[in-house]
Order: C-alpha cells, then structure tokens, then sequence
C-alpha cells in the first residue's frame, strides 16, 4: 500500500451510524479515532475506574494499529482525554505500561463528556510507518 487508504472498523455500531472508522491508514500514517473503553458485548468496561477503562481504551486502539499494519512501536502520538482530568495519574500509569520503551508525544486533557456518561476516558493514537514496514 503505498499511497493507498484502508479503513480499518473495529465493529462498533456507532462506527457506520457516525460515519468514522477506527483507524485510517494512509500510506505510512496510521490515525485511531477517539477510542471509548467498550467491550466486545458493547457494554462499558471498568465503570468508575479510569485505569481500566484506559487499558481498555489501548487494548482497542493496539488492535486497531495492528490490523492496520502498525504496532505500538510505531506510534509518535496520543491523547489521553479525560472527564476528570485529576484521575490523570490511573490513565497515565495504563499509559506508561504500554508506551514507556516508545515515549510517543502525548497529551492529556480534560473534556466535559463523552457519549456515553459512563465513560471516563478515551484515547487517541497516530502512528507513522517507517521505510520497511507495509
């Protein structure tokens, strides 16, 4: 794929109804969309607790790279947003167990709400593929 697109769906039903994808790769850019911590039955995971809803969060955004042709190594950016932005540490130590060997740029902010009341925490991913990959 060498200036191609591919859009990649994780199955969510909010994906066709909004009119976004996961992930978008384009040529060596991989971008994730705002990632909620949903679960496989579309449930909310970890409800109340922003650490497991953060590694929920980066279990989809990971899955998402990879069927992208991307991988944890390759991500230069991610946001961390949250509706309590004090709880910054719990998503910031999921964040530090996946990315403390990359260190991509990362922001973390706060927002008033997300869709869903329920969910504390979403995350952002981009990603750049290097000369050898795809």
């Amino acid at each position: 794929m060498e200036h191609g697109r591919q859009n990649v769906s994780s199955g969510s039903p909010l994906e066709p109804q909004i009119g976004f994808s996961r992930a978008v790769r384009s040529g060596p850019y991989v971008v994730v969309a705002g990632t909620a911590p949903l679960g496989d039955d579309g449930a909310t995971v970890g409800p109340g607790d922003v650490y497991a809803q953060t590694v929920r969060c980066l279990d989809i955004a990971e899955r998402a790279l990879r069927d992208a042709g991307a991988s944890l190594e390759d991500v230069v950016r991610t946001r961390l947003l949250l509706t309590d932005v004090t709880q910054w540490k719990e998503a910031a130590r999921a964040h530090g167990e996946r990315f403390a060997a990359v260190r991509p740029a990362c922001t973390v902010m706060e927002v008033s709400r997300f869709i869903d009341p329920a969910w504390l925490v979403e995350v952002e991913v981009d990603a750049v593929l290097g000369p050898a990959a795809g």
